[in-house]
């Protein structure tokens, strides 16, 4: 009966060692938490405001159009902008460019010609009194020029009252 006691011995042994080789490896896999962390945590939760509603993006939502005066402008290679602008208000304007309303933001030139930009979408409107134009600056290159509208179509009647000099 020596040998049953030394095996039962053994293996309680065994056994006592496992179980505290596993309650050992809990412990190091468990991080002690601080009551500092517990308490920013707390505050951070009590502080968080409720989400506010999105405030419109000027550059990237269509802008409203209503009460506004429309010019229609006829481009080279048949390409059609139409601007729209309140009575009261010279630093934006509205262009539709393929179906679509861009809202651009007047800059400030030296030359005196309307400049007109949507940085978001790389658009700029530049008009003078002879056309306008407008040019991608993102892809660097123009998307439409020579327009003009209705008033710039006119035939300049100047030129054709001046009488031209003939030799006598």
């Amino acid at each position: 009966m020596s040998i049953s006691k030394l095996f039962m011995a053994c293996s309680l042994a065994l056994a006592s060692l496992t179980l505290a080789a596993g309650a050992h490896a809990d412990d190091a896999v468990k991080k002690p938490v601080k009551k500092e962390a517990v308490k920013k945590t707390t505050k951070a939760k009590k502080a968080a405001k409720p989400v506010e509603p999105k405030a419109p993006n000027e550059e990237e939502d269509e802008p409203v159009i209503t009460d506004t005066a429309a010019t229609e402008f006829d481009c080279e290679l048949g390409n059609k902008i139409t601007i729209y602008q309140n009575a009261g208000d010279d630093s934006h304007i509205a262009l539709r460019w393929k179906k679509r309303l861009h809202r651009l933001t007047r800059v400030g030139t030296t030359t005196g010609a309307n400049r007109f930009e949507n940085k978001l979408y790389g658009l700029i409107w530049i008009g003078i009194p002879a056309k306008s134009m407008l040019l991608d600056s993102k892809q660097n290159r123009q998307l439409a020029n020579e327009c003009r509208d209705a008033e710039q179509l006119k035939p300049t009647t100047a030129a054709a009252e001046t009488p031209v000099n003939t030799l006598q």
